[in-house]
C-alpha cells in the first residue's frame, strides 16, 4: 500500500500552496449537494488512470482523495494504486471532515446519499416480501431473504451490489462524469 492518510487541513493547505489535485470520487449527486472548493469530480464507478492523470494535467503533484467519509477514498486509492499510479493521500473522514474542519465548500441542492438510498432500498424489499409472503404466497419469503444474504454479504466483503447499482441511477447523475467543482 502507497497511499498515505491526511487531515482535510493538511489536505487543504497542501492544495492551497500549488500541491496536487483534490479529487471527489462520490456520486454527482453527493458532489452537487456539498464539495470541497476545487475538487474534481470522479465517480468511482468510473475512475480509472486515464481520468486522474487528465484532472492533473501537466500537475504530476498528490492527488487527495475524498469521498463523504473516508471509506470509497481508500477503495479508490487503491484502485488507482493498481494503476500504477502513485502519490496518493486519502483525505481522513472526507467531505463531512472537511465542513467540519470549516475549510471552503460549494453547497447545492439537497440529495439523499448512497447509504441512506441502500437502507430505505432494503428497508422495503424486506418489507415488501414479508407483506406479500404473509398475504399473497409464502414464496415470497424469498425476496426478504435474498435481501437479507445481501446485507450480510456487502457487510463481509465491503461490496455492496444495491449501492453500485443505485449510484448508476438516474436520480443519482448529472450528465457530467467528470467536471471540477467551478464547471
Amino acid at each position: 500500500m502507497s497511499h498515505f492518510t491526511i487531515s482535510a487541513v493538511e489536505a487543504a493547505a497542501a492544495i492551497k500552496s500549488g500541491l496536487g489535485i483534490l479529487l471527489d470520487v462520490r456520486t454527482p449527486a453527493e458532489f452537487e449537494e456539498i464539495h470541497a472548493e476545487g475538487a474534481v469530480l470522479v465517480p468511482l464507478d468510473i475512475l480509472d488512470r486515464k481520468r486522474v492523470e487528465d484532472a492533473r494535467g501537466a500537475d504530476a503533484g498528490p492527488v487527495y482523495i475524498l469521498c463523504a467519509s473516508g471509506i470509497r477514498s481508500v477503495k479508490a486509492a487503491a484502485q488507482l494504486e493498481s494503476a500504477g499510479l502513485g502519490d496518493l493521500h486519502v483525505v481522513e473522514g472526507g467531505t463531512k471532515a472537511w465542513d467540519a474542519a470549516g475549510l471552503p465548500v460549494l453547497r447545492g441542492r439537497k440529495t439523499i446519499s448512497i447509504e441512506r438510498q441502500v437502507r430505505i432500498g432494503a428497508g422495503l424489499l424486506v418489507l415488501t416480501g414479508v407483506s406479500l409472503g404473509w398475504f399473497y404466497h409464502p414464496g415470497f419469503f424469498l425476496l426478504s431473504a435474498f435481501v437479507g444474504a445481501g446485507l450480510v454479504f456487502a457487510g463481509i466483503t465491503d461490496i455492496c451490489g444495491m449501492a453500485i447499482f443505485l449510484a448508476k441511477a438516474p436520480w443519482n447523475r448529472s450528465g457530467k462524469e467528470f467536471r471540477t467543482a467551478g464547471s
